[in-house]
């Protein structure tokens, strides 16, 4: 039996459209959470190797929110794009959607992980944008404490791609290297909380479109960080951080943050890179509390607030 989640549960309660919409030669695939003339509201940009669903906890837990919440392309159900995806073309196809999306330019930007790689890259024409960075990746993977592992990784993904076609996507979608790298992410001590976070990945974590997809992405995700592009974020932007993360460690974080004029900087004790699945109500309350500090629809500048650290 598939292990339940009671927050997660709730997202049965939510309101929730679909749709497909043509953006640089795919197709995207875009749920859409929520009242539909909510007074905020929130596009994802999910993780690597992920999908929309890993940010459903957050979503059950705003349900006053409408969410717009897209898989990535070539992960998910969305179809890849038709030219190779790097950083930059993954940052182009965020502002084709938010162009297409959310006209008036008054949703709030929430990039998790990777996808802050993808809103950072980005940040140069986003800068009338409400904006919150969950986990972000601070520092260049193959710069930081763990580039042995990133190094690792990506000797991991150039042999998959590699291999003869049956044998590479066995390799990138073996059930326990997904384990594995769920194991290292993970820092609940609940063992229930942790069988959940197990299935999660073990159902999402590979349904990526093909190889060099996958290849391509992870190259991506290795390729910048968001300090690089720290300048360009508009004051009030917030970063959500766990204490206990060694993907994107909190001493980068701080980093980052008195890199990015006028940012607030949240570390929540106890989690590291699974925020969205560990504390997820810390998370939807900072979230709230972001919201609720900027104007509603259809008003669009973002207010500043004052840089703040929280345990």
């Amino acid at each position: 039996m598939r292990p339940s989640n009671p927050i997660h549960e709730r997202l049965a309660d939510i309101p929730v459209t679909t749709r497909t919409l043509p953006l640089l030669g795919g197709r995207t695939a875009i749920w859409d959470y929520g009242p539909a003339h909510a007074e905020r509201t929130v596009m994802l940009v999910h993780g690597f190797r992920g999908t929309h669903h890993g940010l459903a906890n957050l979503i059950a837990l705003l349900p006053e929110v409408r969410f717009i919440a897209p898989d990535l392309p070539g992960f998910g159900a969305s179809t890849p794009l038709d030219r190779p995806h790097s950083l930059d073309a993954y940052a182009e196809w965020l502002l084709a959607l938010l162009e297409a999306e959310d006209p008036a330019g008054t949703a709030t930007v929430l990039g998790h992980s990777f996808g802050s790689m993808i809103v950072a890259a980005a940040a140069e024409r986003l800068r009338q944008t409400s904006i919150v960075l969950v986990n972000p990746i601070a520092e260049n993977a193959l710069e930081g404490p763990e580039r042995l592992l990133t190094n690792l990784g990506v000797l991991y993904y150039r042999i998959g791609a590699a291999l003869p076609g049956r044998l590479g996507r066995a390799l990138l979608g073996a059930p326990a290297i997904t384990r594995i790298m769920s194991e290292v992410m993970a820092t609940t001590r609940s063992r229930a909380l942790r069988r959940w976070i197990h299935a999660e990945h073990r159902e999402h974590f590979s349904e990526f479109a093909d190889r060099d997809v996958l290849l391509e992405a992870f190259k991506a995700s290795v390729s910048d960080d968001v300090r690089s592009h720290a300048g360009a974020f508009p004051p009030g932007t917030t970063l959500i951080a766990g204490e206990r993360d060694q993907i994107a460690p909190p001493a980068a974080s701080r980093r980052l943050h008195r890199a990015m004029p006028g940012s607030d900087l949240h570390l929540i004790g106890g989690v590291g890179h699974l925020i969205h699945y560990e504390t997820p109500i810390p998370l939807a309350r900072l979230v709230r509390e972001h919201l609720a500090a900027r104007p509603a629809a259809p008003a669009a500048l973002p207010q500043r607030t004052t840089p703040k650290e929280q345990r």
